[in-house]
């Protein structure tokens, strides 16, 4: 019996502490539970890392999940390897890393999507920081090697015959054309970032020759720049500008009435009239500048993660990496897939 006396607790004190305790106990074993599930999910990650080997996939599964055939694959895995630590006990393994991230840039989803399959089984953190990892190795070992604007004569021959077929235009090797990749709004200066259609954007340049090969990519302009400002500050205008000077006067590359005209950069004419020369040009121009428009399409839908319905939930500078290195996987398929895109 409670009897509320000086230094004695009332019953209902006494009730309140029990419901507490209860409270508690309540909390304590759902953290329990809560902590207990992740040790299983991760004891069950670690397993099918163990036991299952992505190169046991049937070859149009792997291409469907990864993008790349399983020569490609092996082919990254060769030149990256050595780019990173010795392997420590229980972490995962270069070939982990890759296929994670090949996943993410294929499906187009945020970390959830590949931070959850177990096909992958790699936790969202931890795929975070791999990310980075393969984004560093790749800018500096792949794109400079897969991404590459300078072209033998062999190509520069080849290039020219397919342009002047479709275009009539003589000595066009290129198209340039930008494409803008969504972004979620920056921390610093969104406003930059905001372009004319309504929504945050890196405004990326891209070139590509007969094949549909990327010759050159400058994803790090901010959305709101014109394509005439990237193209002004670009290393690839003061490249066609440096072979104009040394004599090579018959090596042209074509873009839309978004580029200045120059010497080594046809455009269209601006509002001719219907019938005339110029309006017949225009057609011409268009027809032999579709290539790099289709070239865009094949590299958002092939990478997913750039898509126009997708968003990337990075920072612009991350933003850019992932663009750049799926330039090269693009370029990369063209090789490995043989792929007919014309």
């Amino acid at each position: 019996m409670c009897v509320d006396e000086p230094g004695v607790h009332s019953c209902k004190g006494v009730v309140i502490q029990r419901r507490k305790r209860s409270a508690m106990d309540t909390v304590m074993l759902a953290v329990f539970a809560e902590q207990e599930e992740l040790r299983s999910l991760r004891r069950h990650r670690s397993n099918l890392r163990n036991t299952t080997d992505i190169m046991e996939l049937p070859d149009a599964e792997f291409i469907k999940n990864f993008r790349l055939n399983k020569e490609a694959f092996l082919y990254i895995l060769g030149e990256i390897t050595d780019e990173f630590p010795p392997q420590r006990q229980g972490a995962l393994s270069v070939k982990e890393k890759l296929a994670a991230c090949l996943r993410f840039f294929a499906e187009g989803s945020y970390q959830h999507g590949t931070g959850k399959d177990f096909d992958v089984a790699v936790a969202q953190p931890t795929f975070s920081k791999i990310l980075s990892e393969i984004l560093t190795v790749f800018e500096r070992k792949m794109c400079p090697q897969w991404i590459n604007i300078r072209m033998s004569n062999e190509e520069m021959r080849r290039a020219k015959r397919f342009f002047y077929e479709k275009s009539g235009i003589p000595g066009v090797i290129m198209c340039v054309d930008g494409t803008h990749i969504k972004i979620i709004p920056p921390n610093v200066n969104r406003n930059l970032f905001y372009n004319r259609k309504g929504f945050y954007s890196l405004n990326v340049m891209i070139m590509c020759d007969d094949t549909q090969r990327i010759r050159f990519v400058d994803a790090g302009y901010q959305g709101s720049n014109h394509d005439s400002h990237v193209w002004g500050l670009s290393s690839a205008r003061r490249y066609m500008q440096q072979l104009h000077r040394n004599g090579d006067t018959n090596i042209k590359i074509l873009g839309d009435a978004g580029y200045p005209s120059e010497p080594w950069l046809i455009t269209p004419h601006r509002a001719p009239e219907d019938g005339s020369p110029e309006s017949n040009f225009n057609r011409l121009h268009s027809v032999g500048r579709g290539i790099i428009e289709r070239t865009i399409g094949v590299l958002k839908n092939r990478f997913r993660c750039i898509l126009g319905a997708r968003q990337l939930h990075y920072s612009p500078s991350k933003s850019s990496k992932i663009i750049n290195v799926c330039c090269a996987l693009h370029n990369l398929c063209l090789t490995y897939l043989n792929d007919d895109l014309q």
